[in-house]
């Protein structure tokens, strides 16, 4: 079930959570402890290169019950747009919280270079510490159905693990784990592709100081030297992002930055027609009054009959506004549910600079 009290914002198409890494492991400890299924996301700058063309990766990501910006360069966009990300929150670092917290929580590794997994397993458990390791496997390089397999499915269920880690490269992974989400008792589930490694001790993460400025791209270089045509491509990648999109969109919402008087005027309407739930929000509307959006998405996504989102009196939306509208496309486009429509003219701007303008293919 899509929770849309989420402090969730837009950045590039993705879903971003504006939380801090404690926040994020007091999260996943509280989701192990009730059995609370919780799919992670840690996105970076490949993961946002890559969804920029592939909608089904995208997707992973939006459907996330928790997404991280996990590099840099995303931290670094969202202050430009003016999206109040609260820290960089890497997947490798929660791991590592998890790791030297309190309390014991089992991990299951899944995926990653032959032998990675049963060396991290090993080492883990040698550690004793906050994590132990109660299973490990390496599926090989085939599909992702031959990694679905009932018996593998069966495996990871036997093991009992609170905490499910894939490794199997992002686009893979995230899509093996959308395949797999429901079929997994584990409450808690992420693509974490280097922490096995780490765990491993067969890569070495890069130094505090190059992980605060941005250049731990270079060490990982140093360390993996297959991943600098990755790091190449993606670079020229964010270039263009940055002069067609992120630019134009830091200097388009800080010109039209809306009065608190415009935010307090803004309403939302919710009516039925022809047997569809009609939402029309209208006014300006950013994190700081989003709460009746908020409810009434919550109540659309329930009531099961067909829903259409009129757009056409809505004079600004920023990061949280569209985060939110992510949310809302992520449970009701894919089964036909979602129609949003009649986009004003700031609303489509917008949209288009957050690369969000693909909720507007789908019809109800």
């Amino acid at each position: 079930m899509t929770d849309f009290t989420r402090d969730v914002h837009c950045l590039c198409g993705l879903t971003v959570d504006a939380v801090t890494q404690e926040e994020v492991v007091a999260r996943l400890r509280q989701a192990a402890a009730s059995r609370t299924r919780c799919f992670l996301s840690t996105p970076n700058l490949s993961f946002l290169v890559g969804s920029l063309e592939d909608a089904a990766f995208r997707r992973s990501v939006i459907n996330s019950d928790l997404s991280t910006a996990d590099g840099m360069p995303l931290v670094w966009i969202a202050r430009l747009m003016g999206v109040p990300l609260k820290e960089r929150v890497t997947g490798s670092n929660v791991f590592e919280a998890l790791r030297q917290g309190p309390g014991r929580l089992s991990v299951y590794f899944f995926g990653g270079p032959p032998g990675a997994a049963e060396q991290a397993s090993r080492r883990l458990n040698q550690a004793a510490a906050g994590l132990v390791c109660v299973g490990h496997d390496f599926p090989g390089f085939g599909s992702i159905e031959d990694m679905s397999s009932d018996g593998i499915i069966d495996r990871i269920n036997a093991s009992g693990a609170d905490f499910v880690v894939v490794a199997l490269g992002a686009k893979k992974g995230q899509a093996w784990i959308e395949r797999n989400r429901d079929r997994i008792r584990a409450p808690l589930v992420s693509h974490l592709g280097a922490v096995v490694n780490f765990a491993a001790g067969t890569v070495r993460r890069a130094p505090r100081w190059m992980q605060c400025c941005g250049l731990e791209w270079l060490w990982r270089i140093r360390e993996e030297p297959s991943l600098w045509r990755r790091y190449w491509i993606d670079g020229g990648r964010l270039i263009g992002l940055l002069w067609r999109r992120v630019l134009p969109a830091a200097w388009y919402l800080r010109r039209h930055r809306p009065s608190a008087v415009a935010l307090a005027e803004a309403s939302v309407g919710c009516v039925e027609e022809h047997g569809r739930m009609v939402i029309r929000p209208l006014g300006a509307w950013s994190a700081a009054n989003l709460l009746p959006l908020r409810q009434c998405f919550a109540a659309a996504a329930l009531d099961g009959r067909p829903v259409r989102l009129d757009l056409g009196g809505v004079s600004f939306a920023d990061s949280a506004f569209v985060g939110l509208l992510l949310l809302l496309h992520g449970a009701l486009a894919e089964c036909g549910r979602l129609a949003v429509t009649n986009p004003s003219y700031p609303v489509r701007r917008i949209l288009g600079y957050a690369c969000a303008d693909f909720v507007l293919e789908h019809t109800a």
